[in-house]
């Protein structure tokens, strides 16, 4: 009878030694703006921050764009500066990926067997990359995008007058396919669906953006899935669509998974994502998620998982308010953005296929928005090269304010004036 009594108080003994520490697993965006958001706020006990990358945390959205055009220095994609984990009383673990959660003894096991206690507990994860499943999928020159290491891969390789294969017509896809574009690559983009970018953006937009990498001289196979890669000991062709496409470099950007198994072998409930609530926590009062990793009820309700650099900046400040007892209801409004070309696409809200669309200004000019109206309210928009439209949107989407479609569409009436 005494060993599970001498048991419990030794549980709760090391939960009340840990109550001060804050473990982060995860070193991305969400994880260094908790950090922040948890020294912002007053938090002065300890944090551990655990990264299986040999990096400290930095910005992703670059690495399809100017970091593999070379025209971004690697230094810049860094979040922070080397001083500023020590300054933060911030221990960062680089190399280190954490094998298990003891929520029990509130504890997190390394893969190296070392155990750190926790007080309170992040979940910044993040997602990994949704690999190809056909033949030849794992020949050398088959390249994803997601890290560091991943761009510095595809750049050894990346030279004038190659043939690449980009699988995938969404926005990462897309993005490296304009760049090897003026990198002097042939490009040939392979799409199961029947228009680009189809998952994120109005028919306008993807009919837009076929046009101009046509106009690069991208080959766009659309409706067209990847069947078998083959080449001898290396990529040399691909067959899609029943047709065999010669290729030097295959790119693959078919979507990322939630890197969600931890939590859901630790107990947790997980849904194609951590399930959080409108404070980012879990169903464990000791446990936050933010990030691409977690499902949560949007501002409309719905329970969505979002892969975007808002969502985990807004959720890990959330989060970070939720641990040092300042909850605020998160119901931000979502923002995306991709370059392309000189193209700059800018979204803002959650579109669905029964919105009314209406566009402003013409796509021939290259600087055009259409928005997504629902009930009668901007429920979305997405800009190209308008950054107006698409700030001015962003604030209405919030704000919740009825328009009037014909104002809307009209480029005589500035869109500052619309809800005049």
């Amino acid at each position: 009878m005494l060993a599970p009594r001498r048991n419990a108080q030794r549980q709760m003994d090391m939960a009340a030694d840990n109550q001060d520490n804050i473990v982060i697993i995860g070193a991305g965006q969400a994880a260094i703006q908790a950090v922040q958001s948890l020294r912002a706020e007053g938090f002065e006990g300890p944090i551990t921050l655990i990264g299986d990358e040999a990096y400290a945390p930095y910005q992703r959205p670059p690495l399809s764009k100017a970091y593999l055009l070379g025209q971004f220095e690697r230094a810049r994609l860094f979040l922070k500066g080397d001083d500023y984990y020590a300054q933060a009383g911030c221990e960062l673990l680089v190399n280190t990926s954490a094998r298990a959660i003891h929520r029990d003894v509130r504890e997190v096991e390394l893969e190296d067997g070392r155990r750190i206690p926790y007080g309170k507990l992040l979940l910044a994860t993040g997602a990994r990359v949704r690999r190809l499943k056909c033949p030849g999928a794992e020949l050398p020159g088959v390249h994803y995008l997601k890290t560091i290491a991943d761009v510095d891969g595809l750049q050894a390789v990346f030279t004038e007058g190659k043939r690449i294969a980009v699988v995938g017509g969404g926005y990462i896809g897309l993005e490296v396919a304009a760049v090897a574009a003026k990198r002097g690559l042939k490009v040939t983009v392979f799409e199961a669906m029947d228009r680009l970018m189809a998952r994120a953006v109005s028919p306008q937009l993807s009919a837009f953006y076929a046009a101009e990498h046509e106009k690069a001289g991208v080959d766009l196979r659309l409706k067209t899935g990847v069947e078998e890669i083959g080449g001898h000991g290396k990529v040399e062709w691909v067959r899609a669509g029943g047709q065999t496409y010669d290729a030097d470099i295959v790119l693959v950007g078919i979507g990322v998974v939630p890197c969600e198994e931890l939590a859901r072998e630790a107990g947790l409930a997980c849904e194609d994502g951590i399930v959080v609530d409108q404070n980012a926590m879990t169903g464990d009062p000791a446990i936050w998620s933010a990030g691409d990793c977690t499902r949560h009820v949007g501002r409309e309700g719905h329970a969505i998982r979002l892969e975007c650099v808002q969502n985990a900046i807004d959720q890990a400040k959330h989060a970070a308010l939720a641990m040092v007892g300042k909850p605020k209801t998160y119901a931000e409004v979502p923002w995306f953005w991709s370059d392309q070309y000189d193209l700059k696409l800018q979204i803002a809200g959650l579109a669905r296929p029964t919105d009314t669309l209406v566009q402003r200004g013409d796509p021939a000019s290259r600087k055009f928005s259409v928005f997504h109206l629902r009930d009668g309210k901007i429920a979305a928009v997405e800009a190209v090269n308008a950054a107006p439209d698409y700030l001015i949107g962003k604030k209405l989407i919030a704000e919740g304010t009825a328009v009037d479609p014909a104002r809307l569409a009209d480029t005589a009436i500035k869109i500052k004036e619309v809800m005049g």
